[in-house]
């Protein structure tokens, strides 16, 4: 998910993968990575990998029965002494520590004490109102400082809701019946449908047969194969840690760029730049291609700004930018980011022969393709045929199951999509419940009059509050957080400076999209694509930076003629 949700790699890549803390994003060995999890969501898809029957030709294989020395079977011998009861009873158990981090939940409950005691209360806003803001934005500083995992924070700051009585227990967990929330949850498993049965590894070697003679077709066969699977694969952190890095990984070995050194920039540096910047495109260019964007418009039509036909109208208004920007980035990259490896000729033999390996289109595959086809269709013309999305998604889920794709097990060991279920649930609720009792009302309101003081027009005004908000991104690890936390808000403000709502609910959730490419904690892909090792901090950053601005004129210059082509202004 594009969240904390941060995936680990394949188990059937040669370097194992998950993803690193934020702190220690920031080091790197000089050997294969391995990465732990920094998040509550954060799951590993190596179980899924595993179950897959064929094998991986891009996946190079190697023995991990290690062969003891004399050393390690002494340090062996010794371990077992340790471990025999005799030893265990006559060690003192050393306990370790658990729970909040006591700094970051200082913070954390801090600023929320601060708000809620020490600054006035304005007029406009009732004495309830100002007391859930203060538990709020407490919840939010919590989601960026991490003083727990992000669900646990979350449960907290519902029971607090709860406990202060500032919310009634059936009005707090309102949100768990969000049909879009249940939609997300459900993403997570049709994620796992494309992994399980090999079908998205399938198509993207298909796309390196074809396109994969040099390094910049390499780089293009996986990103337009990516946009390919994004709108039935509702999970760009899935599609980077499941299917495209370890495509990405095995390729840049077979040409020896390895990670953590300098042949990385042989190869692996710029195919994982490339396809890391084009996924935020990719998953801007549908609506069912990331959980954000579900989520932002469903925060919009708590506002009143609804969109007839989202799924349709989503695409056209994202497609023209979108797909500029996804054939740029990596001709854009290859001259300021380039490989020294131009030529990749072994590319679409070695595809070829993985195709052989992996033999015809499996049961599982076919009934994958259909399930997500009745699926995208359904999202397409369900308004028109009275089906709602999660409908859509909750049949398809059902075929899955009932013909044995997906088995309960596998939605049960999801541990990411049911975290998300209850800290989506929690920021839903209470953001809904800060428009009804009037807050954000309030605060856009005080955000308007400054702008009408300074008598800007509402493009100028548009521009500045669409800029604010994607630099805000630096501050937080996550893009559904950063919806939770801020999309209303910043929505508010766009309607009550004059910009069209439809305009200004739909830039804002591209933008959500576009901000996930800034810095290797700014969304689950990123710390999956950081953490293989091929990309150095701080091109990271410096990237992430440049690729923005360019970014910024694609989408500004294309969507300012392609919006008013389509009316939204």
């Amino acid at each position: 998910m594009e969240s904390f949700a941060l995936h680990s790699l394949s188990a059937t890549t040669t370097f194992s993968t998950s993803l690193y803390t934020r702190n220690s994003l920031l080091h790197r060995s000089p050997g294969p990575i391995s990465i732990t999890k920094s998040s509550s969501t954060a799951h590993s898809l190596s179980t899924i990998r595993s179950s897959t029957q064929k094998p991986l030709l891009f996946s190079p294989f190697h023995n991990k029965n290690k062969i003891f020395t004399s050393k390690s079977r002494i340090l062996a011998l010794d371990q077992e002494s340790k471990d025999s009861p005799l030893s265990k009873s006559a060690e003192k158990p050393t306990p370790s520590l658990k729970g909040a981090k006591l700094i970051p939940l200082l913070i954390s409950v801090s600023i929320g004490l601060i708000v809620r005691f020490a600054v006035p209360k304005p007029i406009e806003v009732t004495p309830q109102a100002w007391q859930l803001l203060s538990i709020f934005l407490s919840t939010i500083a919590g989601l960026v400082l991490s003083p727990l995992p992000v669900g646990a924070w979350a449960f907290l700051g519902l029971t607090t809701s709860v406990v202060t009585r500032t919310l009634a227990f059936s009005t707090a967990f309102s949100a768990f019946t969000s049909e879009v929330i249940w939609l997300i949850v459900i993403s997570f498993f049709f994620a796992r449908g494309f992994v399980k049965t090999g079908l998205g590894d399938r198509i993207a070697t298909y796309f390196v047969k074809w396109l994969g003679k040099s390094t910049l077709g390499l780089s293009y066969g996986l990103t337009l194969s990516e946009a390919l699977i994004a709108p039935a694969m509702p999970s760009t952190t899935a599609r980077a840690g499941g299917i495209f890095l370890p495509i990405i990984k095995s390729l840049s070995l077979s040409a020896g760029s390895k990670p953590g050194d300098t042949s990385s920039k042989k190869l692996g540096s710029y195919l994982v730049q490339s396809q890391f910047q084009c996924s935020s495109s990719s998953s801007a260019l549908f609506l069912t291609a990331a959980a954000q964007n579900l989520l932002c418009l469903k925060l919009a039509e708590e506002l009143g700004v609804i969109i007839s036909s989202p799924w349709v109208s989503w695409f056209k208004a994202a497609s023209l930018p979108a797909l500029f920007s996804i054939l740029a980035t990596p001709l854009i990259l290859y001259k300021l980011y380039p490989p020294e490896t131009k030529d990749t000729p072994d590319a679409p033999a070695v595809a070829a022969k993985k195709l052989e390996t992996m033999g015809p289109v499996t049961r599982n595959e076919w009934i994958m393709v259909g399930t997500m086809v009745l699926a995208v269709s359904l999202w397409v013309f369900g308004d028109a045929l009275g089906i709602p999305s999660v409908v859509a998604a909750m049949i398809g889920l059902s075929m899955l199951l009932l013909l044995g794709v997906l088995d309960w097990d596998d939605c049960l060991i999801e541990k990411s999509a049911w975290d998300t279920l209850v800290w989506f649930a929690v920021l839903v609720g209470m953001a809904g419940q800060l428009t009804n009792l009037g807050v954000v009302t309030w605060m856009s309101s005080c955000v308007a009059k400054v702008l009408q003081s300074v008598s800007l027009s509402w493009p100028a005004a548009f521009g500045i509050l669409q800029a604010s908000y994607f630099l805000i991104h630096y501050l937080f690890a996550s893009q559904t957080g950063h919806v939770g936390a801020l999309y209303s808000a910043f929505l508010a403000m766009h309607v009550a400076a004059g910009v069209p709502g439809i305009l200004a609910a739909l830039a804002l959730a591209f933008n959500t999209n576009l901000f996930g490419a800034i810095t290797h904690y700014s969304s689950g892909q990123a710390a999956v694509y950081y953490g293989a090792g091929y990309v150095d901090l701080p091109d990271v950053f410096k990237m992430g930076f440049i690729m923005a601005l360019i970014n910024a004129i694609i989408w500004g210059v294309t969507g300012t003629f392609w919006w008013k082509f389509l009316g939204l202004y």
